[in-house]
């Protein structure tokens, strides 16, 4: 009965974090039913009713390791030294987390795109230091389905992740992006597969918050995040930007035959407001609904549903436009029209391998009224043989999203 450490996820908030280590535990116990599963939370208590028969799935909560203080202090050293970004600091683990990688027989490396530089050196390097905490202990460790660096801002971390990512035992990647560049490293044992949350199973969501869904029109779901005002360097430029978002669906509703339905799929579950896709959305459906547009045509999901619940009303949208990218993986998954709001390697990377052209990805820095009403009307258009497209490639993605699980069991066999 194998027991595997997941590292790189502290909680649901992220739906797209519980996507990845629900649909990695149904592939894996595809190939070895009995594997139970440690999966490290900050906040247990509202992590659990996201998934409530976890346990059925030899799913057990645990302590995630805190972030510690020598790392703070480490940052704001490299503020004035940046010599020792290759160079960051060794911490003991806590006792818990040691306790739990001493109980495991692998460590998994999850979190998707957490092996980069897009959360900081803090982040990546904490990560880190929990991955040689198992290596150094002789554990097998896997870098599982991830997008990976680059790490070419900083030539002396990347020198640092390139001898770190050589120690996994296997690693596998989403996106040739990622394949190319860990080959360019010097990095082997890496496998191409794709993202498994391309075989999450949906469940069926509350029917109350998706009336629109029933209301007879076409539907398109829209998912943006806070996280693209960070590509406006002022306050004016930020609040603009929110401005032409306002604009596009108002255009939208007044002059399309759609309705539309805000899908939040990045939202803390203690309430917080930072990184809340329900927080940013919630107003930018005030300034939609102050033109004169009504609940009739426009609305928004509480930020109550778990990731399986948000595939099912994804699924039951006409089109779909998001930048939380499994909220896209959700769309694509299930043969929807999209448009991924791009602001790092993975949604590109994904739209390559997937369609061999980048035509549905919609930069991050370039979204306006006017592209995203372009982007809509490319949907639109080539709606039918967008999905004719998906129907042919999406039976070998989805056998490609158990790879990673087939190729664990033969490392687990022969280690």
């Amino acid at each position: 009965m194998p027991t595997i450490y997941f590292a790189g996820q502290t909680n649901f908030g992220n739906r797209g974090c519980e996507a990845l280590i629900r649909s990695s535990v149904k592939t894996i116990r595809q190939r070895m039913p009995d594997a139970q599963f440690l999966v490290p939370t900050a906040q247990q208590l509202e992590d659990a009713p996201q998934w409530p028969d976890a346990a059925n799935h030899g799913v057990r909560f645990i302590a995630a390791e805190p972030m510690p203080g020598l790392i703070r202090w480490w940052s704001r050293a490299r503020r004035l030294w940046r010599g020792i970004e290759g160079r960051p600091p060794s911490f003991r683990l806590s006792a818990p987390t040691q306790s739990a990688l001493d109980a495991s027989d692998v460590l998994i490396m999850t979190g998707g795109d957490i092996i980069s530089l897009d959360y900081g050196l803090e982040s990546l390097y904490y990560w880190v230091r929990i991955c040689e905490a198992a290596m150094d202990a002789g554990k097998p460790a896997v870098l599982w389905a991830g997008s990976v660096g680059p790490f070419t801002k900083s030539p002396s971390a990347e020198a640092r992740m390139a001898r770190f990512l050589k120690r996994f035992d296997l690693i596998t990647v989403r996106e040739t992006s990622s394949l190319a560049y860990l080959q360019k490293l010097g990095v082997e044992r890496v496998e191409l597969v794709a993202d498994p949350a391309f075989v999450l199973d949906f469940e069926a969501a509350p029917s109350a918050p998706t009336a629109l869904l029933e209301a007879g029109r076409p539907v398109l779901g829209f998912n943006v995040s806070p996280l693209i005002r960070k590509f406006r360097d002022t306050a004016e430029n930020k609040d603009e930007l929110d401005q032409e978002v306002v604009a596009f669906l108002v255009a939208t509703l007044r002059q399309n035959s759609l309705n539309v339905l805000l899908i939040p799929h990045v939202d803390p579950l203690d309430g917080a407001v930072e990184n809340s896709d329900s927080a940013y959305m919630k107003g930018i459906l005030a300034k939609v609904r102050a033109a004169g547009l009504g609940a009739d045509r426009i609305d928004i999901l509480p930020p109550t549903f778990n990731t399986a619940q948000l595939k099912d009303v994804i699924r039951r949208c006409t089109y779909f436009m998001g930048a939380r990218t499994h909220a896209t993986v959700a769309a694509l998954s299930q043969g929807v029209p999209t448009t991924s709001i791009a602001y790092s390697i993975k949604a590109k990377g994904i739209n390559q391998d997937l369609f061999g052209h980048l035509r549905f990805v919609l930069e991050t820095p370039a979204v306006t009224k006017a592209s995203l009403s372009a982007h809509l009307t490319l949907l639109e258009t080539e709606a039918e043989a967008i999905r004719a497209q998906l129907a042919g490639r999406l039976p070998e993605w989805k056998q490609r999203a158990g790879v990673s699980a087939q190729l664990l069991q033969t490392l687990m066999t022969t280690a």
